[in-house]
C-alpha cells in the first residue's frame, strides 16, 4: 500500500492539471525512499520503477499500457481495473511471501550511481529531438513557475 501522503501528493498533481507520468513519479519517489531506507531492496532501479509504476496504476493514476511483451500490458491493464474498482482484500500469504523475495534482493539498486546509469540509458534511447523537445519544455515550466 503506499503511503498517504503520497497518495496525497499525487492527487494534488491531478488537480494541478499535471500529466499522469508527473502524478505516478511520486509513487516512483516513494519506492526508492523505500528501498534506500532498507524496508526492502529490488534487483535493479527498472524493478523499482515498475513496482511504483504498478502502484500508482491501482491508486488510480490512469497511466497507459506500457509498449512491450503481452504478459507486461496484460498486468498494466488488471493495475488499472484495480485502480477503477474498490479495494479487495490482498492475500496475507501472498503478501508476506512478495516482501520476503524483496528483502533478499539487494539495496544497491537505487543507489545514486544505479538510478543515474538508468536515467542516462533511458535518456539515450529517446532521439535527440525528443530530448531536445523535453529540455525546451522543463525551460517553459521553470519560467512559468
Amino acid at each position: 500500500m503506499p503511503e498517504r501522503e503520497t497518495v496525497e501528493r499525487a492527487q494534488e498533481d491531478a488537480r494541478e492539471g499535471k500529466s499522469p507520468s508527473t502524478q505516478a513519479g511520486e509513487f516512483v519517489r516513494e519506492e526508492i525512499h523505500h528501498i534506500r531506507e532498507g524496508k526492502y531492496g529490488a534487483r535493479s532501479p527498472q524493478q523499482a520503477i515498475a513496482i511504483g509504476l504498478s502502484k500508482a496504476r491501482r491508486a488510480g493514476v490512469k497511466l497507459g499500457p506500457p509498449n512491450g511483451p503481452a504478459s507486461l500490458r496484460k498486468k498494466a491493464e488488471q493495475d488499472s481495473a484495480a485502480g477503477e474498482k474498490p479495494h479487495h482484500k490482498t492475500s496475507p500469504k501472498r503478501s508476506q511471501a512478495v516482501s520476503g523475495a524483496l528483502k533478499r534482493e539487494p539495496k544497491s539498486a537505487a543507489s545514486r550511481p544505479a538510478m543515474s546509469r538508468q536515467a542516462k540509458k533511458s535518456a539515450a534511447k529517446r532521439g535527440p529531438r525528443a530530448r531536445s523537445g523535453a529540455a525546451m519544455k522543463a525551460a517553459r515550466i521553470r519560467k512559468a513557475a
